[in-house]
């Protein structure tokens, strides 16, 4: 049961971003980019953004460098929501604000217990101990 949830909890954690960053590629960008400058950011950093909700939402879904994924997350998550969603005097942003620190709290949790055995992480660290699956025979590069 704990690999199973471990595996749903990444997949979870994982889809907000990647859709986000997916739509961002499309007709988002430019109100993205918009908005950013905004609120005081730069819009040239949206392609980092991008790739960080992407790539980062990808490595934690595939469970691949999931500790790594997942603090680069939480401190996207906890810094969206200081820039982004500050006005806590406003029910959504207030709202916002929290949902990312509850995000960041759930990503900082697979931080510290890494992806699973449900998870590529699982895959690599185990084909490091047991060596390469087929045996080269002597003398081979």
């Amino acid at each position: 049961m704990k690999d199973t949830t471990t595996l749903l909890g990444r997949l979870g954690l994982s889809l907000i971003f990647i859709l986000s960053g997916v739509a961002k590629l499309g007709a988002g960008y430019a109100g993205t980019q918009g908005y950013m400058e905004a609120m005081g950011v730069p819009g040239a950093l949206l392609p980092l953004v991008i790739a960080l909700e992407t790539g980062g939402g990808l490595a934690v879904a595939a469970g691949l460098l999931t500790r790594w994924a997942a603090l680069g997350l939480a401190a996207f998550s906890v810094a969206s929501a200081v820039l982004f969603h500050f006005d806590l005097g406003d029910q959504d942003q207030f709202i916002n604000f929290y949902k990312n620190i509850a995000i960041a709290g759930g990503f900082l949790v697979l931080a510290a217990h890494g992806g699973g055995r449900l998870s590529l992480d699982a895959l690599v660290e185990a084909r490091r101990r047991t060596g390469p699956a087929v045996a080269l025979p002597a003398g081979a590069p």
